[in-house]
C-alpha cells in the first residue's frame, strides 16, 4: 500500500471516528496535547500520526490501531453485543445545561420550601454554585470534553472557598480563606500542565529520532 493511500484511509477513519464521539478537532487536539491545526492536517490527510499517536488514538475510540489503518467501505459505529446500536444523537451541550439547571432547580426548590416554612435562607444557592460547576466538570470529563478544563477545576476550587466564606457570613467574615485559594488556584494551574513540558520534549525526541534514521 503507497503512503497516499494510507493517509487517505487514516485521514477517513479519524473523521469518522471523531465525528461519532462528537468531538472538534480542538478537543481531540488537547487530549493527546497536539493543536486542532495537526488533527486538521491529518485529516486532509496531508500527513500521517505516527505510531505512538495512532496508539493513543485507538485508546481514546476503543479501536484497535489496525481498525485506524485499515480501509472501512461502509464505516458504522463499533458496539459490543451488550450494547445495542443507539440510532439517537444526543446534544452534549443540551445535556450540560439540563444538568446544571437541574442543580439550580433544586436550589430554588429548597429555598422555596424553607420560605413556605417561614424561614428564609439563601444558603441553598450557595451551596449550589460548586456543586453546579463539579457536574460541568464531570460532564466534560465524561464527554472527553478536555478544551479549557483546567479553568473550570480553577473555578470549582475557588467556588468551594466563596461558599466557604458565604457559608459564614454575616456572622463570621473570615477574608482569610482566599489568602488559601491564591496558592491553591497556583496548585491547580501548575497540575494542569505537568504533562506539557513531558509531551514537548518526548515529541522533539521522537523528530530527532526520526530525522537522525533518515540521516543514516
Amino acid at each position: 500500500m503507497r503512503m497516499e493511500e494510507l493517509k487517505l484511509i487514516t485521514a477517513a477513519n479519524l473523521i469518522n471516528l471523531r465525528s461519532a464521539a462528537g468531538m472538534t478537532q480542538a478537543e481531540l487536539g488537547s487530549m493527546i496535547n497536539y493543536s486542532d491545526k495537526t488533527i486538521s492536517k491529518w485529516e486532509r490527510a496531508e500527513a500521517i500520526p505516527d505510531a505512538f499517536v495512532l496508539k493513543q488514538l485507538s485508546e481514546i475510540f476503543d479501536v484497535s490501531v489496525d481498525n485506524l489503518l485499515t480501509s472501512h467501505d461502509e464505516w458504522k459505529p463499533i458496539v459490543t453485543e451488550d450494547e445495542p446500536v443507539d440510532e439517537k444523537s444526543y446534544s452534549v451541550g443540551k445535556i450540560m445545561a439540563i444538568a446544571i439547571l437541574s442543580v439550580w432547580t433544586l436550589a430554588l426548590t429548597a429555598f422555596v420550601a424553607l420560605w413556605l416554612a417561614g424561614i428564609i435562607l439563601w444558603q441553598p444557592f450557595v451551596v449550589a454554585l460548586p456543586v453546579s460547576i463539579l457536574v460541568y466538570l464531570v460532564l466534560k470529563v465524561s464527554f472527553h470534553r478536555r478544551q479549557y478544563l483546567e479553568y473550570v477545576i480553577a473555578a470549582f476550587v475557588f467556588s468551594l472557598f466563596l461558599s466557604a466564606f458565604f457559608l459564614c457570613y454575616p456572622r463570621y467574615t473570615p477574608w482569610q480563606l482566599f489568602l488559601i485559594a491564591i496558592p491553591a488556584e497556583v496548585i491547580v494551574y501548575l497540575s494542569c500542565s505537568l504533562r506539557k513540558p513531558f509531551n514537548a520534549h518526548k515529541k522533539r525526541h521522537s523528530t530527532n529520532r526520526r530525522v537522525n534514521k533518515n540521516n543514516g
